[in-house]
């Protein structure tokens, strides 16, 4: 499923926070975004989004514009932060929840969560607790098993590393990568962690001050040095 940006730009009060002339993401990509704090990375995850609206320009999905046709949405997967939760829900409650929305029988929604049972650690589901009362970690676990369950077309997720331990974060590379492979998701991924996104992307694309400085292509992690090197160079 195909993403392009077209002369996308948002603006809060004098300040350009993102400034996008033209940018194409092809099916089957997984698209990696770094930038230190402020780069705009997140902007521009809400705009793909619609969840704020662009000052000019738009993002279109499969050709449509985001803010104007809602048809991507049935295909998309998304976790930005705890926002997209519903804290007063079990987790088994908002995972039936999302399997709702997308027609997920119970049956192939248990099927599903079966995938998730490692990354879970037996710390999610038969605990009886609601989602505000799990750790930030595991907030974040549940956040993108219902972005990734539905199995998209189209899979966003900011700063997934985040409030993970080690073994998580793995299971979470290693998921990624599967469900590109397997049914050819496209993936746009934020991350500060260096080399947990150049394991994962495809394709690096570096923000600074709400622009695109660098795109860079990633074989087997070829980009970690130039990258390291940018940042080293920014301190």
């Amino acid at each position: 499923m195909e993403l392009t940006i077209n002369g996308l730009t948002k603006i809060y009060g004098d300040k350009i926070v993102l400034d996008i002339s033209q940018q194409v993401i092809s099916s089957g990509e997984i698209i990696g975004l770094v930038g230190n704090n402020g780069a705009g990375k997140t902007t521009m995850l809400r705009l793909m989004l619609d969840l704020i609206k662009a000052d000019s320009g738009n993002v279109c999905s499969n050709g449509k514009a985001v803010s104007e046709d809602a048809k991507w949405k049935f295909y998309t997967g998304s976790y930005v932060d705890k926002r997209f939760l519903i804290p007063f829900y079990t987790p088994e409650e908002f995972f039936l929840f999302v399997a709702k929305l997308y027609n997920i029988s119970r049956e192939d929604l248990d099927s599903r969560l079966e995938e998730y049972r490692q990354m879970m650690h037996d710390e999610i589901l038969g605990t009886g607790k609601q989602i505000r009362h799990f750790s930030e970690g595991n907030q974040q676990k549940i956040g993108i098993i219902a972005a990734m369950m539905i199995n998209p077309m189209v899979l966003v997720l900011d700063e997934p590393f985040n409030y993970l331990d080690p073994s998580s974060q793995i299971i979470v590379a290693e998921l990624l990568k599967q469900m590109n492979e397997r049914q050819g998701t496209t993936v746009v991924v934020s991350s500060h962690n260096l080399a947990y996104i150049t394991d994962v992307a495809t394709r690096i694309l570096l923000l600074e001050k709400g622009k695109i400085i660098k795109d860079v292509p990633n074989r087997n992690g070829s980009a970690l040095d130039e990258l390291k090197s940018y940042f080293a160079s920014t301190e």
